[in-house]
């Protein structure tokens, strides 16, 4: 699976979030509400999530919002790892500082599920205001950040958190045959149903890692998208396993996630540094149309 990021075709979809009016973004739930317009979620989109064994496969980093965002180029500074699995055979995701799309290989020769495996290097934001950063709490389901804040005497303006992405995606090469399985991110998705099967029966089984551990009732956000670019979000919780079930549609592409929140490594003031750390995880698939 040689790298070849040279000349390849632009992503997919990449002006549809210029315009508002070609989303209808249904709400399944109470929390998905004002405070998500404060969410920017991280993914890898790749152009078609089946592929001929030989064919090159490209995929976007991703950057936004309602499953539409900013396509971000490949900067080997920018990743803590980037690469492609496909059953024993790992291949480093490489290129050209500043190629977009940021993935470009060719598929192995054998046929298979391919994983594409991304995360990126820390990053910072600032909270200027208060309210923004309790928004952001109370979207992502964190109703223990307002009273750490206080607890611990940090600054409620101008306080930094620190984060991560780490990012998934299934792809299929030949008939798909395979399965996902846990990469060792600081925290992921593993799918334990392979929606590329020809006895996939609609819903998919995710497992949900924090720290190689489950992550017990946490928040995940579904962002479902037709082929019209309609997208519909849903919201589900995992359960005593960590697990969660998804109902997924034919022609239909996905994508999974869910936040970590937690106390950044020697926090003391915000003048200091981060007090807060965010950890982002998502998974992206298609279900083959029937």
């Amino acid at each position: 699976m040689a790298s070849n990021n040279a000349n390849l075709p632009k992503g997919k979809k990449e002006n549809h979030f210029m315009t508002s009016a070609r989303f209808v973004l249904t709400i399944l739930t109470a929390l998905c509400t004002a405070p998500m317009a404060l969410a920017h979620e991280f993914w890898i989109e790749p152009l078609k999530f089946q592929a001929k064994s030989g064919q090159i496969i490209v995929a976007d980093l991703r950057n936004g919002e309602l499953f539409a965002g900013n396509r971000q180029p490949f900067f080997e500074s920018r990743n803590t790892r980037f690469e492609a699995v496909l059953g024993a055979q790992i291949t480093p995701v490489t290129g050209r500082s500043g190629d977009i799309p940021a993935i470009g290989l060719a598929a192995p020769d054998t046929e298979g599920l391919m994983v594409l495996v991304h995360e990126a290097a820390p990053s910072t934001i600032t909270y200027k205001e208060w309210a923004k950063f309790l928004s952001f709490a109370e979207h992502k389901d964190f109703t223990f950040a307002a009273a750490l804040h206080a607890e611990r005497g940090w600054a409620q303006e101008n306080f930094k958190e620190i984060y991560t992405r780490h990012s998934k995606s299934l792809l299929a090469v030949g008939g798909g045959a395979g399965s996902d399985r846990e990469m060792g991110l600081a925290t992921e998705f593993v799918a334990l149903d392979n929606p590329y099967d020809a006895d996939f029966d609609g819903t998919l089984e995710v497992a949900l890692l924090y720290d190689g551990a489950p992550r017990v009732d946490a928040q995940i956000e579904v962002y479902a998208r037709d082929a019209a670019d309609v997208v519909t979000v849903s919201i589900l919780r995992t359960d005593a396993q960590g697990h969660a079930v998804v109902p997924v549609a034919p022609g239909m592409e996905y994508m999974l996630d869910a936040v970590v929140l937690r106390e950044a490594a020697g926090a003391t003031t915000a003048e200091a540094g981060p007090v807060w750390e965010t950890l982002w995880a998502s998974l992206t698939f298609a279900v083959p149309a029937r």
